[in-house]
């Protein structure tokens, strides 16, 4: 099963996300800080880290840079309100993917579902 590190400092955008990756059968880990998801990272697998840019205490883009350090393998998605925060010094995995907030669920399984070339049909 894919897994998937969500950090997110909004509760309730966290759950929601959290909850529709996971009814399309994701493995989703969820957390309310960069900070709170590096212990994780240090400790375990993922497949995925799906972060928020803008968040208290470690933003999204140095969570990844320390996230590709442990584990160059692992897939990067941002997802952002502040898209001119991306360009943040070219900072940003090579690979990274980023999604604008708002989207719609259905945009965001698309594209996670591609990363992982998984061909689902998901109604959301």
């Amino acid at each position: 099963m894919i897994r998937i590190l969500l950090a997110e400092d909004d509760d309730s955008m966290r759950e929601y996300l959290a909850r529709a990756l996971a009814r399309v059968g994701y493995a989703v880990t969820a957390v309310d800080r960069g900070t709170a998801a590096l212990p994780l990272l240090e400790q375990d697998r993922y497949d995925l880290l799906l972060t928020d840019i803008v968040m208290p205490e470690m933003d999204g883009i140095e969570l990844a840079q320390r996230a590709s350090a442990l584990d160059p393998m692992m897939r990067v998605m941002f997802i952002t309100g502040f898209a001119a925060v991306t360009l943040k010094n070219g900072a940003m995995p090579p690979q990274a993917k980023v999604l604008s907030k708002p989207f719609h669920l259905r945009d965001l399984v698309c594209e996670v579902n591609r990363l992982f070339d998984v061909e689902a049909a998901t109604e959301l």
